[in-house]
């Protein structure tokens, strides 16, 4: 459960998955699992998170800044290291966790597009072990986009890690953050600005930032302004569009579902088959021949 990856030779911290090759921006997730153990660690231009996933409570003893916690960490207990903070830890037993490392830069971004604070005097607290339900929720959508291969696509994993950081930014700031708010949803000639983009690129990697830069704001607003005008998230928007562009295709034309699925933004048949699925209850193949 603890940010650490341990220097000793003896000691092997390699990750069970890592969405290091999987092209996320401002984040890293990572799951691990390792038998007792120690070590330090040092992120400079990463503050870190780490959720345990361990079945059984382990035994951790941290030191960070000149404070030693020693407890009992459970699955869901959660832990939070700013960047610049060495740390060290001991584990007594199997250690399993989810290591989030956001970037520091992307949450000073954030601050500024956000948050009425000054974000080079951003600082964050730093969190032995405590309970937090939202990065929980969030950490464990990760593992399950981390485990999927990237099924989400993008712009969902953007969302997330815009979420996090904002959380991140509300409840562990030094400073009292201030959000702008927002209200009414996007006006009628942003929204058709917005979803003629997403027709006009659904074979492409679409990307939070490119959709919010269009309307001059901050990915963070243009995603609550966009949900409050349609009901849902721009990722899920962007699914629904990748489904009926599909749909037209597989009744239209005798293009393979594999060439379809490259058409409409999905990355391998299986990611085509597993989102038509969840949205029209049945395969692209049944529906071809329904």
């Amino acid at each position: 459960m603890k940010t650490t990856v341990p220097y000793q030779q003896e000691t092997t911290c390699v990750p069970v998955l890592s969405s290091q090759n999987q092209d996320w921006e401002n984040i890293l997730v990572e799951q691990f699992q390792h038998p007792a153990g120690e070590g330090w660690c040092h992120y400079s231009e990463e503050h870190a998170i780490s959720l345990s996933l361990a079945s059984r409570p382990v035994r951790l003893l941290q030191t960070r800044e000149g404070k030693t916690y020693v407890g009992l960490y459970g699955k869901g207990d959660i832990s939070v290291t700013p960047a610049k903070t060495p740390f060290f830890a001991r584990w007594d037993s199997d250690d399993h966790y989810l290591q989030i490392r956001i970037a520091a830069r992307f949450l000073q971004r954030v601050a500024s597009e956000t948050i009425n604070i000054n974000s080079d005097r951003l600082e964050l607290l730093p969190e032995f072990r405590t309970r937090d339900p939202q990065i929980e929720a969030i950490a464990m959508l990760l593992l399950a986009e981390l485990k999927q291969k990237h099924i989400g696509g993008r712009l969902y994993t953007e969302s997330l890690a815009n979420v996090l950081a904002v959380h991140l930014l509300r409840q562990y700031s030094a400073s009292a953050p201030r959000l702008a708010i927002y209200e009414g949803g996007l006006t009628q000639r942003q929204l058709l600005q917005v979803l003629e983009y997403i027709n006009e690129h659904l074979s492409q990697d679409v990307k939070l930032t490119d959709l919010a830069q269009l309307l001059g704001m901050s990915q963070f607003h243009f995603s609550h302004l966009f949900k409050q005008s349609l009901g849902i998230a721009p990722y899920q928007y962007l699914l629904q569009q990748r489904v009926e562009r599909a749909k037209q295709l597989l009744k239209q034309t005798n293009q393979s579902i594999i060439d379809i699925a490259f058409l409409c933004g999905f990355n391998s048949h299986s990611h085509l088959s597993k989102q038509f699925r969840q949205l029209t209850g049945m395969t692209p193949t049944a529906y071809r021949a329904h």
